[in-house]
């Protein structure tokens, strides 16, 4: 499936803010499943200063910064790309013997090893730990463990907008049962690097379709965020979206892959202003047929 991609994110200060700088992860990348065609960032008002690059995981980057105070920027994303169905067959080992098959395995930027262990966000957590274990079947492969848990943990959670934030940890909203996308993914990675399998925090947009007889509205798309996981090197990395409980298919594309939310955050920065801001985004992933 081949999508044009806008996005736009809109931040209004309540004061000049002075030596403004950020770290930009908003373009998608060719990826396993994935081709980019075309992609470009601009932002408003022009930065003093750009360099564009990619960061250890292989996601691009956009470090920028205004010398001069500004009351407002805007960042806006054109891209088009095309997403690959996810693979259905099984290839993975039985869950008990990926440690073996981890053991084979380098430490380049895609490697797995850089995900089994305990990450700046996502510590080791007990509670999360006994749940992954309680929700896995018999003697499961490693691909049927990753549906398990984020299966239970969707049946777990409730999806509450208002319940936390970007800084809440994993163990405070797995505590409430209630959360955001973020909340989903960051639990979903605990319980599986618990059981044994490495796993990973995705960045990107998801394609949403209006109810039948609906029109399609502008700008209702979403940034969102899902779980890869590695199932062995047969199958590779599989990509799992908890909040919706379905495999990350044609309707996702990826923008950034990392350990947790940590490593992707879409705008990373510095400001030092006074007073609040105001920030909103929009998104429109649109089928290349429906593009205007």
């Amino acid at each position: 499936m081949r999508y044009d991609i806008r996005l736009t994110i809109d931040y209004d200060y309540a004061a000049p803010s002075d030596h403004a700088r950020n770290i930009l992860r908003l373009l998608p990348s060719d990826g396993p499943r994935q081709r980019v065609v075309s992609r470009m960032l601009t932002i408003s008002p022009l930065p003093d200063d750009r360099r564009d690059g990619v960061d250890f995981f292989g996601n691009a980057t956009s470090s920028v910064g205004w010398h001069q105070p500004i009351k407002r920027a805007r960042f806006q994303v054109q891209a088009r790309a095309e997403r690959l169905a996810e693979a259905e067959l099984d290839l993975s080992p039985p869950l008990a013997d990926l440690g073996a098959a981890l053991a084979a395995t380098g430490l380049g930027p895609t490697s797995p090893q850089h995900f089994r262990a305990p990450s700046p966000r996502i510590p080791g957590i007990e509670a999360i730990t006994a749940f992954a274990r309680a929700a896995l079947p018999p003697a499961p492969t490693a691909r049927q463990a990753v549906q398990a848990v984020g299966q239970a943990l969707h049946g777990a959670m409730t999806f509450d907008a208002t319940a936390t934030d970007v800084a809440t940890p994993p163990d405070q909203a797995f505590a409430a049962r209630r959360g955001v996308c973020q909340d989903f993914a960051q639990i979903m990675i605990a319980g599986l690097r618990a059981i044994g399998l490495p796993a990973g925090y995705v960045s990107g947009f998801l394609r949403t379709n209006p109810p039948p007889g609906q029109p399609r509205l502008e700008g209702v798309d979403a940034m969102h965020a899902w779980v890869s996981a590695w199932c062995g090197p047969d199958q590779g990395w599989v990509e799992y979206d908890p909040t919706n409980a379905q495999w990350a298919g044609q309707d996702y594309i990826t923008v950034a892959m990392g350990r947790d939310y940590g490593d992707v955050a879409p705008v990373r920065g510095a400001i030092r202003t006074a007073g609040g801001h105001d920030s909103r985004h929009s998104v429109d992933v649109l089928p290349i047929g429906d593009a205007p």
